[in-house]
């Protein structure tokens, strides 16, 4: 099996571990009333489920890429990936002449 595919798939494996956890973290906690509604229903195992399907695309997607992207060979020149530093602004006080006012009072 190819390099690629084989990370592929364990990015998959682990992405779809990751949101069956998430899920059941949001269950436990019963956040907005989740876990409540779930248990309430009849028909609450389809919510399980599409909740840990597409958390499952979500977070596979994010863990392949990230893995993707960690295998990229380093730049030649300075290191640290910062670039060249922009000059900074420094505020100056300019005095302004203003007129002074006659009170006729």
């Amino acid at each position: 099996m190819p390099q690629l595919v084989r990370l592929y798939i364990q990015s998959v494996a682990l992405g779809f571990a990751i949101s069956a956890g998430f899920t059941a973290g949001l269950l436990w906690l019963d956040v907005a009333g989740l876990g409540h509604l779930i248990q309430a229903s009849s028909m609450g195992w389809v919510a399980v489920a599409m909740l840990v399907v597409f958390n499952g695309i979500v977070f596979s997607a994010v863990q392949f890429a990230f893995r993707v992207m960690g295998m990229a060979e380093a730049e030649d020149g300075p290191g640290g990936g910062r670039g060249v530093r922009e000059p900074v602004a420094v505020p100056v006080q300019v005095p302004v002449p203003v007129a002074a006012r006659r009170t006729g009072r």
